[in-house]
């Protein structure tokens, strides 16, 4: 058994106040009938600035380092939107999950990546997945892959829903005390739906941080 699908499962579990009821994508963005569900979350000041001059940006312009080892690959399959705002909340959407995974990879919460782009029950959201996989004495490696990605911003133009399926098939847990890959067969477990809830931070400065979210494991339409 994979157990890179353990700490989704648990996190989910210990978090399931996070749960969204909006649905993402399509054209229809600002009705007020159709408020994002989590998206009145305010930002919440980063505890470690972006990072100190000339520290190390993985493809990021806030100067945070999001680098993260060469066997632990997170793609981003997907095309930008045309809306500044939403293709902005996108990059950092994909931001979030690689400051979770570095978290994982550092073995710590208090990375300043995770401080960067999440605030409110997104930062608890990942501080849960990071927990689980510290607890279990695993770190990831493989490939992670994100696609088939929307947008949908709201009414005030200070949230973005960004939805989208990720593949975990090839991305593994890794036993850190013994190097141990736990691998297993694939199967619908290994398809997951994100949704989640891109709040502007409050300065001049185009930073998104992740407010909510919301996990669809065993996601048919991932497939």
């Amino acid at each position: 058994m994979k157990r890179r699908s353990l700490p989704v499962a648990a996190a989910l579990a210990a978090s399931a106040a996070l749960l969204l009821t909006a649905c993402g994508g399509g054209d229809d963005k600002s009705s007020d009938n159709d408020k994002i569900a989590g998206a009145d979350q305010g930002s919440e000041t980063p505890k470690e600035s972006a990072a100190s001059p000339g520290a190390p940006t993985e493809g990021n312009s806030d100067g945070v380092d999001l680098s993260l080892p060469k066997d632990m690959n997170l793609v981003f399959d997907w095309d930008k939107p045309t809306d500044k705002n939403e293709a902005a909340a996108m990059d950092d959407a994909a931001n979030f999950l690689r400051a979770i995974y570095r978290g994982v990879d550092k073995r710590t919460t208090k990375d300043a990546a995770l401080s960067t782009y999440a605030t409110g029950d997104g930062r608890h959201y990942a501080e849960t997945q990071i927990n689980e996989w510290l607890k279990g004495g695993w770190t990831g490696t493989g490939t992670r892959r994100h696609y088939d990605a929307t947008t949908r911003s709201a009414p005030n133009g200070n949230s973005v829903e960004v939805a989208f399926c990720a593949d975990t098939g090839k991305f593994y847990g890794k036993e850190i005390k013994t190097g141990k890959v736990l691998e297993s067969e694939p199967s619908l477990k290994d398809f997951n739906h994100y949704k989640i809830i891109m709040t502007k931070y409050p300065t001049g400065k185009d930073l998104w941080q992740a407010s909510s979210v919301s996990v669809e494991t065993e996601a048919k339409q991932c497939q």
